[in-house]
């Protein structure tokens, strides 16, 4: 038994509207499920998941986010607040999970300071005017 069923495109590269389709939160999911396969192997996919699958990975995802802000919680209540520290703790030990977190927290920080400097320049602009 598969997971996925194959589904039909139409002239505009949407599914072909079936049970699957039925709710907005449905089309999101399967919107998320294509970029997602769109950018891991390169090219469109043919197959979209079942809604069970999709529900079940949600419940694991879930389950799992919510344990780690829950022990992550119980780390920060001495201090009395949460850290993102907390949460690089809690992963220390998985290492490919701690790669991925310090370069998305670098990428914000760096999207952080382009922001500031683009602001400034904005403020220099309309000073100028």
């Amino acid at each position: 038994m598969t997971s996925q069923r194959p589904i039909s495109m139409d002239s505009e590269g949407w599914g072909d509207g079936g049970d699957y389709r039925s709710s907005e939160k449905n089309e999101r999911d399967a919107v998320h499920f294509l970029e997602y396969n769109r950018g891991t192997n390169g090219k469109k996919s043919l197959f979209l998941p079942l809604p069970e699958t999709l529900a079940l990975i949600e419940d694991i995802v879930v389950d799992y986010v919510t344990d780690m802000v829950h022990k992550a919680q119980d780390i920060g209540s001495k201090r009395g607040k949460l850290l993102t520290e907390d949460f690089l703790f809690l992963i220390r030990k998985d290492l490919r999970k701690l790669n991925r977190c310090t370069e998305l927290l670098s990428m914000n920080e760096e999207l952080k300071q382009a922001r500031k400097v683009i602001d400034v320049e904005k403020e220099r602009l309309a000073q100028v005017d």
